[in-house]
């Protein structure tokens, strides 16, 4: 056998064995490409698997302080929990409830992981696009009534749950008495569209009457007939009382502005909307709840908890607040269990 080149000729046409050994090259070429695609396909596969991304739809029916606080503390717990794993799109309806239907169709569209919805509208409108997509409300009063569920239990055995924006209305009651004792006659002002509304009114209702108050509603439908029936409610009422709704919230500069020539104080059901034209209310951290939302959907995504069994969770604590300014227009002055409104 002659060695030539480091190549070993058996006898075979030296063009042959060359030709062989392109071959076999070729052949170990194409063995060592196919092991690299190999190599690429299962790195690409796992690393679309570590980072895989959650999108989250956010339905908020209108922007003011509660609603928008609620969402960013949802925006916050969910982004801190998975960072770039998670992409939220917020949509707002500026308080139009048709709107809310609009957002919602888009998300089931768009195939979302998970609905967050802000407000009762928007919860509603989010229920009836899907059956199948996990939904949280937040700043919801009562989740039966905002999703006609009768002998609600505080979990909905459906694709819905959430936390609830509800003070304690006994409570509210003992801080509109405390405040202004001596009034004889106390108006309710709310939008009639908002099931969650009419709910608070009926409970508190009895609350005040149980101070020797007259009690009348005053109902508006929506923010174009705010004006003259806050005006009627404040012709007729020594103080109104507003309950967590959404539309009187997006209406508070309206509201306070007759209100104040009328020189009739309001107790509010939340500190957004004593902001805008409240003297004091007994109020949640709309912040806090939107946050606990976030982790809820947290559990959801990345534990793979069942929103069909997830009780509806309640603010932890609640806390009196004033207005300064406003309670400086009645002369009423606030002791250190108050805090001032921001």
């Amino acid at each position: 056998m002659i060695q030539t080149s480091g190549f070993a000729w058996s006898g075979k046409p030296l063009f042959q064995c060359l030709t062989e050994k392109k071959r076999v090259n070729k052949m170990k070429k194409l063995i060592a490409l196919s092991l690299i695609l190999v190599l690429a396909f299962a790195l690409v596969s796992c690393g679309s698997s570590v980072g895989t991304k959650f999108h989250v739809g956010v339905s908020q029916l209108a922007q003011h302080p509660a609603l928008d606080a609620a969402t960013q503390g949802f925006v916050d717990a969910l982004t801190e929990k998975l960072g770039d794993s998670v992409q939220i799109e917020v949509k707002n309806a500026s308080g139009d409830a048709s709107a809310c239907t609009t957002i919602a169709q888009s998300f089931v569209s768009d195939g979302v992981d998970l609905i967050m919805a802000n407000a009762t509208s928007a919860l509603s409108a989010a229920a009836s696009a899907t059956a199948d997509i996990p939904i949280l409300g937040t700043s919801i009063t009562e989740y039966g009534v905002a999703l006609d569920i009768a002998d609600f239990s505080g979990v909905t055995g459906r694709n819905v749950s959430g936390t609830s924006d509800l003070a304690p209305l006994d409570g509210q009651a003992e801080l509109l008495h405390d405040l202004f004792p001596d009034a004889k006659a106390v108006g309710i002002l709310y939008c009639s569209g908002e099931p969650n509304s009419r709910y608070q009114v009926t409970q508190i209702t009895g609350f005040l009457k149980s101070y020797g108050y007259e009690v009348k509603e005053f109902s508006f439908t929506d923010s174009n007939d705010v004006a003259p029936v806050t005006q009627q409610a404040c012709d007729e009422s020594d103080v109104i009382y507003i309950p967590t709704d959404n539309t009187a919230a997006d209406c508070a500069e309206t509201i306070n502005n007759i209100a104040l020539v009328a020189k009739t104080p309001i107790i509010a059901g939340e500190e957004g909307i004593c902001h805008g034209c409240g003297v004091a209310t007994l109020t949640i951290s709309y912040y806090d709840i939107g946050y606990a939302t976030g982790m809820m959907a947290y559990e959801i995504l990345a534990n793979g908890a069942d929103v069909s069994k997830m009780p509806i969770e309640y603010a932890p604590e609640f806390v009196k607040k004033y207005n300064p300014a406003i309670a400086d227009q009645y002369g009423l002055a606030f002791g250190e269990d108050f805090e001032a409104v921001e």
